[in-house]
């Protein structure tokens, strides 16, 4: 079992105990990331097997690790400073954490063995024990993942980055964001964070993280900023099951993995090692969509893709549509099943407002 320990999260979250919009029946429970019990057992927590299957292949590595590029530069997490490399050659002492670099996913910002004297006691003392867990992650530091991509083409007469959807257009990808600065220019935005109170525009594009954390009204600026709109309900479901209506975006019949639509492990179980109730209060924690075989990068699942291109539309994000009482579709990567199977998969109990780790979207013109 990967556990969560990481002092400053842990400590702050038992202190706000609360939990927001608990669900109160087993659909609810993981229609928006909530805890579904029936997938929280010890087997689920001692076994990484039943996780293969919905491992990103594009993403693995058949020689066992990235090589080393100096291009991916330097990094720094915790006070310290480390470099980009791949978390095979991050040994020695050293401690990988995730999020902060470019590159495929197993690049990660490799601390050297630390001084003692250079770091808090607090995180001194847990240094070794998390090295041992497995890669961490800083929900203070807000990585650009994305750094670097760009829209493709459009298809036909439709802008970059879309495909045709009968009478309109839809984005291919699961939308990603830059921030937009008052005289114009652009950043990356971090997909680990609620860009709610930001100016912010949707792209897409292959092999970025998709934005995560965003609530229905936030998603709608984005896209109105890129001259597009959220997608209807209609629309959505013509681009997931295409012309002839079919249940999953590849066909009728179910083939497991072929999204990223499933998991063992609910993600904030594993995160913060326990199904407590006070976990419901930290579903927007920046770490929960960079554990390993969580949130998927756009388009690495190229068997999930529907008949005029559009790809993901099941599982990896729940998707926003333009419903004003809040309806999000397709499922996510934890499950496709609860709420209506692959693209029938309907959340509708919250409002615009809401946002957790599961909710992302795309746009449409």
């Amino acid at each position: 079992m990967r556990t969560r320990l990481a002092v400053l999260t842990v400590a702050a979250s038992i202190a706000a105990c609360e939990p927001s919009e608990a669900p109160t029946d087993a659909a609810a429970s993981t229609e928006a990331g909530g805890i579904d019990a029936a997938r929280v057992d010890a087997s689920a927590f001692e076994a990484d097997a039943g996780q293969d299957a919905y491992e990103d292949d594009a993403l693995s590595n058949s020689d066992g690790g990235t090589p080393f590029d100096a291009s991916w530069g330097s990094c720094t997490a915790l006070g310290l400073t480390g470099t980009c490399m791949s978390m095979s050659s991050c040994v020695g002492g050293s401690m990988p954490v995730m999020g902060l670099c470019p590159g495929p996913r197993d690049i990660q910002c490799c601390l050297p063995r630390y001084d003692a004297g250079a770091l808090a006691p607090r995180d001194a003392a847990s240094f070794d024990a998390r090295r041992e867990a497995g890669p961490m992650c800083d929900e203070r530091l807000m990585g650009s993942p994305n750094e670097g991509l760009v829209e493709a083409p459009g298809e036909g007469a439709c802008p970059s980055g879309m495909v045709q959807n009968g009478a309109s257009c839809i984005d291919r990808y699961e939308a990603s964001l830059e921030r937009v600065a008052a005289d114009g220019s652009v950043t990356e935005w971090s997909p680990f964070f609620s860009p709610a109170s930001e100016r912010v525009r949707a792209l897409s594009r292959a092999g970025a993280v998709p934005q995560g954390y965003i609530d229905g009204v936030t998603a709608q600026r984005a896209c109105t900023e890129a001259g597009k709109r959220l997608c209807t309900d209609t629309e959505w479901l013509r681009a997931c099951q295409g012309p002839m209506g079919m249940t999953y975006p590849y066909g009728n019949m179910r083939m497991p993995g072929v999204c990223n639509d499933a998991r063992a492990v609910h993600p904030a179980v594993e995160y913060f090692g326990t199904s407590a109730s006070w976990i419901y209060s930290e579903l927007d924690n920046a770490c929960i969509n960079q554990l390993p075989a969580s949130l998927a990068t756009t388009g690495s699942h190229p068997g999930c893709v529907a008949s005029n291109g559009a790809l993901d539309m099941m599982g990896n994000l729940h998707e926003w549509t333009s419903d004003a009482a809040g309806t999000f579709r397709g499922g996510y990567y934890v499950d496709t099943v609860l709420n209506g199977p692959g693209c029938l998969y309907r959340t509708t109990a919250h409002a615009m407002r809401h946002h957790d780790y599961s909710t992302g979207f795309r746009c449409c013109q």
